[in-house]
């Protein structure tokens, strides 16, 4: 009877919110902030614009250096591997900056650090402390039943909001002002829409509200809908105000590699010929095999890290078709299908710490990146992979692959891979 009533609450309870804003949502803006600081539903005519100035911007900055091109997937706890990359790399001396560094869920919360470089791993690692990490899911039934979401959102914010310091916001406005860039993707979920975020500008604003929307796009970008509570923003258009409900970015776009307006259809940039993308992906390609346990939580996250492995495949798919079509060097790394992952809500402080040290030994030791080609025959290989207690880095079995032929993007394999 206690279930059955409690299901009927949780079915009939709505809080109360202001509306989103009517159609038109590019129109609306943020309340205090003198410049543009994200894009939604771009045309593939502003994508060219916006396009053409970014790269004037990094000619400038660069000259004639290849640019650089970070993308940070979703995954819940696998972002402890990406994470563990970048120290990794850090410490085999061959990480170089990147000019272009974007996130998605996870991967948006320490997206900033990477685009900082590798002074800034010390930062990394506190930044997500195990006081913090082993308590990010809390529950209570007052939250199931009358909230938003599964779980408490106050960790997530206090783990955010703990590192969003002036300091970070004013290392990343410098280097912005270079005219580098940190964009991280949110989903509108009224208008069931991606939103890029440029970090950069809003760090370039400097004062307190800056930090504010700073870090609730964060927390906005890594709220899973149903798990955490979604953020509401304020906007205003035509004189009047309104509240945006913004959630995981990973809702939309696993990974982020270029807007919809270039995806669909592929469009042609010829700027990106030559750069090179790095590909951070949190999460396993191929199949694992595991049994599910009987119980609503079990299966809602087995469901969860069903649906957020399907999408990570596509959008890979997706990324690495673009990439081929303009000529980008491309490296990928992911967690190999015979690590013993778990699931994407598993923040357990073990699990997390030992994920983050493999990746670190393996992109210390050379043997993290491998060709976008193996990664994409792992991705649809018919077999599922059984887990092993002690999986191999994921270049380390792997052959050089066959020199790309006509058409084909150019490729490191694993031997010259950074």
């Amino acid at each position: 009877m206690l279930v059955a009533l409690s299901l009927t609450l949780l079915g009939c309870t709505e809080l109360p919110r202001r509306p989103d804003p009517p159609a038109g949502a590019a129109e609306a803006t943020l309340p205090g902030f003198r410049e543009t600081v994200r894009y939604i539903d771009e045309s593939q005519a502003t994508f060219r614009m916006r396009s053409q100035r970014v790269t004037a911007q990094l000619q400038q900055a660069n000259g004639e250096r290849p640019i650089n091109m970070l993308a940070l997937s979703g995954g819940g706890a696998g972002g402890s591997f990406g994470a563990g990359v970048l120290v990794g790399w850090s410490r085999q001396g061959t990480r170089p900056d990147f000019d272009i560094v974007t996130g998605v869920s996870v991967g948006a919360l320490y997206a900033p650090f990477a685009f900082l470089g590798s002074s800034w791993d010390d930062q990394l690692v506190q930044a997500f402390p195990r006081s913090r990490l082993e308590h990010l899911l809390q529950r209570s039934l007052l939250t199931t039943l009358f909230g938003a979401s599964l779980y408490r959102g106050k960790p997530l914010h206090d783990l955010v909001d703990g590192f969003v310091t002036a300091q970070l916001l004013q290392a990343v406005a410098r280097e912005s002002s270079k005219g580098r860039l940190l964009l991280v993707a949110t989903t509108d979920l009224d208008k069931q829409a991606t939103v890029i975020w440029d970090l950069g500008a809003i760090a370039r604003q400097g004062d307190e509200p800056a930090r504010r929307l700073f870090r609730d796009v964060l927390i906005a970008a890594a709220s899973i809908p149903g798990i955490f509570p979604p953020v509401m923003i304020q906007v205003q258009r035509a004189g009047s105000s309104f509240e945006e409900m913004h959630a995981d970015g990973g809702t939309t776009a696993s990974l982020f590699v270029a807007p919809e307006a270039a995806l669909f259809p592929m469009e042609s940039v010829r700027w990106l010929h030559g750069y090179n993308l790095y590909v951070i992906i949190n999460g396993q390609l191929g199949g694992t095999q595991q049994t599910t346990r009987l119980g609503t939580l079990p299966i809602i996250k087995r469901g969860l890290d069903a649906m957020t492995h399907s999408a990570l495949r596509a959008e890979f798919a997706l990324a690495y078709g673009f990439a081929i079509h303009n000529g980008m060097n491309v490296h990928v790394a992911s967690i190999p299908d015979q690590y013993p992952y778990g699931d994407t809500l598993d923040f357990g402080y073990e699990h997390v710490r030992a994920l983050f040290d493999y990746a670190q030994g393996c992109a210390a030791g050379g043997e993290v990146w491998i060709s976008p080609g193996d990664a994409a025959a792992e991705a649809i290989q018919a077999g599922i992979s059984a887990a092993n207690d002690r999986p191999s880095c994921p270049a380390a079995s792997l052959a050089p692959p066959p020199a790309s032929g006509t058409g084909s993007a150019p490729v490191q394999t694993a031997d010259t891979a950074p």
